[in-house]
């Protein structure tokens, strides 16, 4: 079946539309980051660049690291970002654009997400790393999408029994990362567990500035949630949309963070870029084992 141009939209040059790539310009292999000033940080470390553009906040570079090719893409803040950029890069990759029909043989992508985040338990410091075994969507938009064929309904259930979840707000949703990511990412000194992703910033993180929230105890809520020994480790804004994407669409996705806030201290890193600095190093160096 053709997808129409309204539902799948091209620019001119027969790049996608949001993200300007074309299918020769991404790797197999695809870091996303949240802050389009990161993607030269990250870059700056390859041997050589061989594709670079950006469009709005989306900034993509690829190249190579001790001879992999890697891709780096900005996605901006929040999930209805990473609804642009993983069903795009899906299209560049499992859609002929020029016959606009789906590729009976699919390709699978490896994406590993290098984001910065507050920790929501004490024992979790600043400049730490945490590693997202599951995300945990607070912010709907994977209900677009039939998401419950693949994401954990028994923590999904025990989440909104703990915080006696209005659902009016939408069913949260649970996703696994992926176990060969994780396998290729984890290491002792990692902290891992549950990430859950909000919608926005300030009242879907519990933040209180002028306006009342509608349940003001959240995050003792999430800090105290437990399922199975999984705990809520962080509170960021896209992993979970990452996971549920991926995996419904057939990709491989891992969350890596670098814990620059405590929230249950009330502690902020004296100097975060240097523990964002070490997560790249970090992930690059596994990337290309």
């Amino acid at each position: 079946m053709e997808i129409k141009q309204s539902e799948l939209i091209l620019n001119p040059d027969g790049s996608v539309y949001h993200l300007n790539l074309k299918p020769e310009h991404i790797a197999g292999d695809i870091i996303f980051v949240g802050d389009q000033d990161r993607v030269a940080k990250i870059t700056a470390r390859f041997d050589s660049i061989d594709f670079s553009t950006q469009k709005r906040e989306f900034k993509t570079q690829t190249g190579t690291f001790k001879g992999k090719r890697l891709t780096v893409i900005s996605t901006g803040i929040g999930p209805d970002n990473i609804d642009i950029v993983l069903n795009e890069l899906d299209a560049l990759v499992n859609i002929d654009l020029e016959t606009r029909q789906p590729k009976k043989q699919l390709t699978q992508l490896n994406i590993v997400r290098i984001g910065t985040s507050g920790s929501l338990q004490e024992d979790i410091p600043v400049d730490s790393f945490v590693l997202s075994q599951y995300g945990l969507g607070m912010d709907n938009m994977m209900r677009s999408y039939f998401v419950e064929k693949i994401s954990e309904s028994p923590l999904e259930d025990a989440f909104i029994n703990h915080t006696a979840w209005d659902i009016r707000r939408g069913r949260p949703y649970a996703v696994k990362c992926s176990t060969t990511l994780q396998n290729r990412l984890d290491s002792d000194y990692i902290h891992k567990g549950i990430t859950a992703t909000a919608g926005g910033f300030y009242g879907p993180q519990g933040r209180i500035l002028r306006l009342e929230i509608q349940d003001a105890e959240l995050n003792d809520k999430l800090d105290n949630f437990n399922f199975n020994g999984y705990r809520i480790t962080n509170l960021e804004m896209e992993t979970a949309a990452i996971y549920g994407l991926s995996t419904l669409l057939g990709h491989k996705a891992l969350s890596l963070n670098a814990i620059i806030a405590n929230r249950p201290t009330g502690t902020f890193s004296a100097d975060p870029y240097v523990a964002v600095e070490k997560l790249i190093d970090y992930t690059l160096e596994r990337l290309v084992k």
